[in-house]
């Protein structure tokens, strides 16, 4: 089985409900279409609807960071690629481009996910075969160099210095 690197969603509508009252898509559902794509790389990893229903293993979302970067509208047609950056026994890293079909970029994702048995819940570690997909996913992505926009922080960058606060004699 070929994996592709990276990972990328069928194409996706921006649906009418998801547009807010600035005339764009709402931040909430960015997070959708991420999400969605999400879906569908855990289920060619063996970690789809089934194997929550059979094997009550799933995946939590612990932290994400978005980035948006181009507004996107009503009448917009998207992709939306997922690269596996790196895992561990239980975690996945991972690093999400939301795509217009035109190929300019809308917006970023990097995600911390957990593998979880759902009878705690409790973290726990993946099964043998799923890590097996697991590290034939991470291994086709490693060709893939480092996305620019991965390891960000928030911060306010400061362009001038901070006046010296003054302290009472």
């Amino acid at each position: 089985m070929s994996i592709p690197a990276p990972f990328v969603s069928r194409p996706m509508d921006i649906e009418k409900d998801w547009i807010d009252y600035n005339g764009h898509l709402n931040m909430a559902y960015y997070n959708v279409l991420f999400d969605r794509c999400s879906d569908e790389a855990f289920e060619a990893m063996g970690m789809g609807l089934d194997y929550v229903k059979e094997r009550r293993l799933t995946i939590y979302t612990a932290e994400v960071h978005v980035c948006y970067v181009q507004e996107l509208h009503l009448d917009h047609k998207v992709t939306v690629s997922f690269q596996l950056i790196e895992h561990d026994e239980k975690r996945l890293r991972a690093y999400q481009e939301i795509r217009h079909v035109d190929g300019w970029l809308a917006a970023t994702s990097e995600t911390l996910s957990l593998h979880v048995d759902m009878s705690g819940p409790k973290v726990a570690p993946f099964p043998a075969d799923v890590l097996a997909r697991i590290q034939a996913m991470r291994a086709a992505h490693s060709v893939l160099p480092m996305p620019e926009r991965a390891g960000r922080s928030i911060g306010i960058k400061r362009r001038w210095a901070e006046p010296a606060s003054i302290s009472p004699h």
